[in-house]
């Protein structure tokens, strides 16, 4: 009798339990840091830069949903930090008890090691984006200095990163598309010897942040390959401009920075370009 009355009792009490350890999924996390581009700024119709969920952390953290379950997402990231900034106290975000983003980035990795899915970084622009004037002015003093500022941070940061997440985590840096190709289509042959001329500087800045986050190991999201910063031959007919070198077009393609004002000229990714951006990532996790 006892065990007939038991029987049932077993059966009930696999019924509840089972169901919920089914459904049981052990959380995973994907920490995105950086800078504007990170949080996914856009502008609004009247040119003002708001954060939005189009940005590429956004729609990598969709993609890879499929291959990392129970994933969340978590941002990081603030606008205008530069590789100074994302070591000392921001002026634009809080981090709670933590004094800076890298900081409270250390301390989520720390605290979450053996949960992170992966982890990804953009970070340097800030250093020289404010060299080169709407007129299209270059401050060469100040492109000398954000260039040496980011040789000299970037692998600090990483160094941190590695150390706080372990040898083994899963590390992403990103490379920058080049901007101020848009200069070509202001018209002018100075405008276009400027847009020509800052191919070689994406090259030094972009060389020196990879060499950055090599360092330490990190897979490298190549974005200004993926916006074909270097086919400077190839052309690409893209209205209302006509027939443009094609690593032109593809910044007026994936950004705001060939937008008539208000909207633009605005250096932020458009939601195209941040899903590229995004697809440059997913193509590195494995």
């Amino acid at each position: 009798m006892r065990t007939r009355l038991a029987l049932p009792v077993l059966l009930l009490t696999a019924a509840v339990l089972l169901p919920a350890a089914a459904q049981a999924r052990p959380v995973r996390y994907y920490v995105a840091l950086g800078d504007s581009l990170a949080v996914g700024i856009q502008p609004d119709s009247a040119g003002h830069s708001l954060t939005t969920r189009q940005g590429y952390a956004d729609q990598l953290f969709k993609m890879e949903r499929r291959h990392f379950r129970g994933l969340r997402l978590v941002k990081l990231g603030c606008g205008g930090e530069d590789t100074t900034t994302i070591r000392t106290n921001p002026s634009a975000c809080g981090y709670g008890t933590s004094r800076n983003q890298l900081e409270a980035a250390e301390s989520f990795m720390r605290k979450h090691r053996k949960q992170i899915a992966f982890v990804t970084i953009d970070i340097g622009a800030n250093d020289i984006d404010g060299c080169v004037g709407s007129s299209g002015a270059v401050d060469l003093g100040c492109i000398s200095a954000g260039l040496a500022s980011t040789k000299r941070n970037v692998p600090k940061i990483a160094r941190r990163l590695r150390k706080a997440g372990g040898k083994h985590m899963r590390i992403l840096g990103m490379t920058y598309y080049d901007p101020f190709l848009a200069l070509y289509v202001k018209g002018g042959s100075s405008n276009r010897s400027l847009a020509t001329a800052s191919v070689a500087l994406a090259d030094q800045f972009n060389g020196d942040i990879a060499a950055g986050y090599k360092s330490q190991r990190f897979k490298i999201a190549d974005v200004s390959k993926t916006f074909e910063t270097h086919n400077t031959t190839g052309r690409t007919t893209l209205s209302p401009y006509g027939s443009i070198p094609t690593d032109v077009a593809r910044i007026c393609q994936y950004t705001w920075m060939c937008t008539p004002a208000p909207v633009g000229p605005n250096i932020h990714a458009n939601r195209a370009g941040y899903k590229l951006i995004a697809r440059t990532f997913a193509r590195k996790i494995k």
